[in-house]
């Protein structure tokens, strides 16, 4: 399959006299070379061919198949070479003879290097400047969304550090965590799920505590549990793998399939778990998950193989919960899959083993494209998701790929803020070209948070 690039070969040059309203034009410039929102974009008004005119290039790229009409009629000469379509360049410059200080044809990825008559930035209109201050709003909220989630997981390592030492104290200090994420949610009509890639938080047994009992709080939100009953699934799913701590590391990080004996020793994760947890005089209910969070519907599971109603409905959560986690970030980050894949796959290989509400909810609550998940948006741009609103499942937060960018710099842009941008279609990290698929990073261990959504 042919790996998704930045320009298309069905795209040709005009000059700038040709522009009219109708075409759809490519700015081959930095983003911060241009005054419009996207290089990329429909001309709807004469005032945006003006603008664009002062840009000083010679030439404008436009795709033909997504403009409303032909461009204007000022036709160069048969052997002006200078308008050559990104296609026929190739062909160009095997076949022509380059004439003494004539112009060597280039393509379209070039032609930020040869078509700009200046280096300053052009100044930025109103509508890019407030477009602007959106996208630094929106960093600052994913940044405090990291600042809590990796404060988040610290304390949650010191806990489980400290769980012999102070049981007590221990399971105080996770009460008042958990209590704190459900008020918080529970508070907000509307919260808006983030994804943060590649967290540092110097452990995946940590991060994974934190990224269930996160995504089982929003699931349980999601139901119409109580405030309550969110507390006790997010106190059970902090410590739900607890249990692992007494398991050899040859076995729990192994990235082979584990042989019949290894996988008796890890099955004892659970019964570990309760051990641990009655020091901590966890509440019956939490209990609950830490025992059950690995049953089945299906009877498949373990340790008690018990199904349906059997298992408690707080259990039945974060099992779902959990197994959504394991397949995004597994122990063999080979095997990694965007929470989209991961969400395809539990539906396609594993949906009868776990209650259908509870999977209608993560569905729900992840949205038509999850946090992870890469999109083709409407202006031929490629981004990555990396926020989700349930109520607006259609408009998520997008980062965007743009080379011309530094990775530490990313474009965020909001598609509920931005509507002449929509996703076109979902887009598969092996469609990706290598530079893209670098620059977006979507295998990368994937953490969530959640953060109250901002009423206009």
């Amino acid at each position: 399959m042919k790996k998704l690039q930045k320009n298309s070969l069905n795209d040709a040059y005009i000059r700038p006299e040709q522009l009219c309203v109708g075409l759809y034009i490519h700015l081959d410039l930095g983003w911060t070379k241009h005054p419009f929102s996207f290089a990329s974009f429909k001309i709807e008004k004469p005032e945006q061919i003006s603008t664009i005119k002062g840009l000083g290039l010679k030439r404008i790229r436009y795709s033909p198949i997504k403009s409303d009409c032909e461009p204007a009629s000022d036709v160069p000469s048969a052997n002006d070479d200078s308008l050559t379509s990104p296609s026929d360049a190739p062909m160009a410059q095997k076949t022509q003879t380059q004439a003494p200080g004539q112009t060597e044809p280039v393509s379209a990825a070039q032609a930020s290097l040869d078509a700009i008559t200046h280096s300053a930035s052009a100044p930025v209109n109103e509508e890019k400047r407030a477009m602007m201050e959106r996208m630094n709003k929106q960093g600052e909220k994913i940044l405090a969304c990291e600042r809590e989630f990796l404060a988040a997981a610290r304390a949650l390592k010191s806990m489980w550090q400290n769980m012999f030492a102070d049981p007590l104290g221990v399971s105080e200090q996770a009460t008042e965590m958990v209590d704190g994420m459900a008020e918080s949610a529970m508070m907000e009509a509307e919260i808006a799920i983030h994804l943060m890639i590649d967290s540092k938080n110097g452990s995946d047994m940590y991060t994974h505590a934190l990224n269930v009992a996160i995504l089982s709080m929003i699931l349980a939100k999601e139901m119409g549990f109580s405030i309550e009953e969110i507390k006790l699934i997010g106190l059970g799913a902090v410590f739900h793998d607890v249990g692992c701590t007494d398991i050899p590391r040859r076995i729990k990080e192994k990235n082979e399939p584990l042989t019949p004996a290894e996988a008796e020793i890890m099955h004892r994760h659970c019964k570990n778990g309760i051990d641990i947890c009655n020091r901590l005089q966890l509440p019956y209910e939490a209990l609950l998950i830490v025992w059950q969070h690995h049953e089945r519907t299906d009877g498949s599971g373990y340790p008690a193989r018990l199904r349906d109603k059997q298992i408690s409905p707080l259990a039945s959560i974060v099992a779902v919960a959990d197994a959504f986690d394991e397949i995004c970030n597994p122990i063999n980050k080979s095997l990694a899959h965007t929470p989209h894949e991961a969400l395809s796959l539990i539906y396609a290989q594993q949906r009868t083993k776990f209650d259908a509400r509870t999977l209608t909810a993560l569905v729900h609550s992840l949205g038509v494209y999850p946090p992870g998940t890469i999109v083709l948006l409407s202006n031929g741009v490629i981004g990555m998701v990396v926020a989700v609103n349930a109520k607006r499942p259609l408009k998520p937060t997008v980062l965007i790929y743009d080379a011309d960018i530094p990775k530490d710099e990313v474009m965020l842009i909001d598609l509920d803020q931005d509507a002449s941008v929509t996703v076109t279609k979902t887009v598969a990290p092996h469609q990706l070209a290598p530079e893209i698929l670098d620059y977006l990073a979507p295998g990368k261990r994937a953490s969530y948070y959640f953060r109250p959504v901002e009423t206009v």
